[in-house]
């Protein structure tokens, strides 16, 4: 059975039903989902998929059960991680990181060349980690992907996602000009975004857009400013993206970077 370990960290597949149940738990914990909410993903979902080859795993510290990741082998192709969270408090332990690596030794197991997944592009962290330390590359902008979600996460927001592709094999890492090379397109005053007036055909080849230090602690102390960048960022990246630009990277210091590439990649079918 795949397995593997990353410092104290194990990872493995799940197949009991009673740690599956485990798995549920931790998930509904990490999402904030109570009576009546939407739960990230059900006992019954990963039974099924864990009996139909897909993959269902869970990381362990010390014996303890950290972090859970689901996903399904897409039919276009690379292994779609719907599902991935670390319990509260565990964070900064390698647990993401020994997770994404088992799916990526799964998915290569298995013959398949990526491993795919979504994520809120307004959280600076997770962006920094799919496309700064993973090397994912940013695929498309979805807007309102999944609708309303009821959870204490995503609850009166709107549900715009960032969907990445990693590939199973290393890819050489792009050369990106200086942070002063790209023009600002989405900037940051305040806790308030700053979007430029100018249409994305107008926009230079390469351009920036902020986000914030902390969108979570934002949208409890202001859902107003909170939603304000979430329109932002979307005008900025799915503008971008819709019309020649490529997402090439993310600067640690809280900066999607963007160039305009003669064709984009793209996807017209589709981690929460």
């Amino acid at each position: 059975m795949p397995q593997s370990t990353n410092g104290d960290v194990n990872v493995r597949m799940l197949t009991d039903i009673d740690e599956m149940r485990e798995a549920d738990a931790l998930l509904r914990e990490v999402w904030g989902a109570g009576p009546g909410d939407d739960p990230p993903f059900t006992v019954d979902t990963m039974r099924a998929l864990s009996h139909t080859g897909g993959y269902v795993a869970a990381a362990f510290l010390d014996g303890v059960m950290v972090g859970v990741a689901g996903g399904f082998h897409a039919f276009t192709g690379p292994l779609h991680s719907h599902v991935a969270g670390v319990r509260a408090g565990m964070q900064g332990k390698g647990i993401g990181l020994a997770m994404k690596e088992h799916q990526r030794q799964w998915a290569r197991d298995h013959g398949i060349a990526s491993v795919s997944w979504t994520y809120d592009p307004l959280i600076r962290r997770n962006a920094w980690f799919n496309l700064g330390r993973l090397g994912a590359r940013a695929v498309e902008y979805l807007p309102e992907f999944y609708g309303v979600i009821r959870d204490s996460i995503n609850a009166g927001d709107l549900t715009d996602r960032m969907y990445v592709d990693w590939p199973v094999e290393e890819v050489e890492p792009h050369d990106l000009p200086p942070l002063e090379s790209f023009e600002p397109v989405v900037d940051i005053d305040g806790d308030r975004p700053v979007v430029t007036t100018a249409a994305p055909r107008e926009w230079s080849s390469l351009v920036r857009c902020a986000v914030p230090a902390d969108i979570e602690a934002l949208r409890r102390v202001d859902p107003e400013a909170a939603r304000a960048w979430r329109l932002a960022l979307r005008a900025g990246l799915h503008g971008g993206m819709t019309h020649g630009f490529t997402v090439t990277g993310f600067d640690r210091s809280g900066w999607y970077l963007l160039e305009r590439r003669e064709s984009s990649p793209s996807r017209e079918g589709r981690d929460r």
